[in-house]
């Protein structure tokens, strides 16, 4: 038994250092030297390795070097295309990943805690890992997720105005100078943007409050007919039954037979705890589309409530809906992952941009 246990276990390992190498192949071609194709190699399998605490110099021991001088020139002055190598992952997402019926894009960003004022982008702004202002620099993502899984496929540094407006600062940190002051909202939009251009296939696009509050967002995406289910803060205004008013306030009046336990339609993990309430808003029948507002309550605390702007598909069922809203998690188990298994916080470096 205990022969057998090793001989599947060398056959996943192998199949895993296959998989790496062939990932390795792909963006291999996108570092201009053999050096550091050879060293990035090197790197990729280091990350996926048992060490710790992934910086420079634990992942230079990992590899076999003797100090992290090269690991840290790698990822500092190598000259390589991040934007092709950003492709190219995308790509790789896709064909692994890729699902029309299922496929979703979810926008969300992290925090990681800083302590000194060198980092690219650092500075006390709030972050959700920490749940209050602190010394961090922030990361909008972009994940896909389907029925197959769930995986990266962008990602933006958030660079605030004072790193923007300083010329010095930047200079020092290695900033190019071509890169200007976008906020959040921008930057999601920009990867959304490289996605639908590299035909993605998704279905959805989905994000939490931060950026489903954004009247200007939402537009965006109804601009080009891409359906959205996103969070919302409760006291968003919203049109419904002829009158506007904030969201509190409309569910202040539903009955209680509004809610209604919903077994989504794409349902992984059995029933949620969670009841919903689907109201139906403004809608766009020139492009064949629908405005829903979600509200979701606890079964345990009915106090516990959550908010959804919904646009999609006439025809789209409340099942669908709910389903969509809920895959939005995907991405939290994404930054679980990176950061745990191939140290997303505790690089050194700034990230490209």
């Amino acid at each position: 038994m205990v022969a057998q246990d090793a001989m599947v276990e060398s056959a996943a390992v192998g199949g895993w250092s296959e998989a790496l190498g062939a990932l390795h192949e792909r963006i291999g071609h996108r570092f201009a030297r053999s050096e550091a194709r050879e060293r990035v190699r090197r790197y990729l399998f280091g990350l996926l390795g048992e060490v710790e605490r992934k910086n420079g110099w634990r992942l230079a021991e990992a590899v076999g070097e003797r100090d992290p001088q090269g690991v840290q020139r790698l990822l500092n002055s190598a000259k390589w295309d991040a934007g092709a190598v950003r492709d190219d992952l995308r790509e790789y997402v896709v064909e692994h990943l890729g699902d029309e019926e299922t496929g979703i894009l979810i926008v969300d960003e992290t925090g990681f805690l800083k302590k000194g004022e060198k980092s690219v982008g650092v500075a006390r702004q709030y972050t959700g890992t920490a749940g209050d202002t602190s010394n961090c620099q922030v990361g909008v993502f972009l994940a896909y997720a389907s029925e197959k899984g769930a995986a990266f496929v962008d990602r933006a540094l958030y660079l605030p105005k004072g790193w923007t407006s300083d010329p010095a600062r930047r200079t020092e940190a290695g900033v190019p100078e071509g890169i200007a002051f976008r906020n959040k909202i921008e930057l999601a939009e920009r990867m959304l943007e490289r996605a639908f251009a590299a035909g993605v296939p998704a279905r959805w696009v989905v994000a939490d409050s931060f950026y489903g509050r954004s009247h200007a967002f939402r537009g965006w995406l109804e601009k080009r007919q891409r359906p959205y289910a996103v969070m919302v803060p409760k006291t968003n205004a919203v049109p419904l039954g002829g009158r506007k008013k904030k969201i509190e306030q409309h569910v202040e009046r539903l009955p209680e037979d509004a809610f209604s336990e919903v077994l989504p339609a794409r349902d992984g993990g059995g029933r949620r705890p969670w009841e919903w309430a689907c109201l139906d808003l403004a809608a766009d029948p020139e492009k064949g589309m629908r405005r829903w507002l979600l509200v979701r309550r606890s079964t345990d605390d009915p106090e516990d409530r959550g908010f959804y702007q919904a646009y999609g598909p006439e025809g789209t069922t409340v099942e669908e809906l709910v389903g969509v809203c809920q895959d939005r998690w995907a991405v939290e188990e994404c930054f679980a992952e990176a950061k745990g298994e191939v140290g997303m916080d505790h690089y050194e470096v700034g990230f490209p941009r």
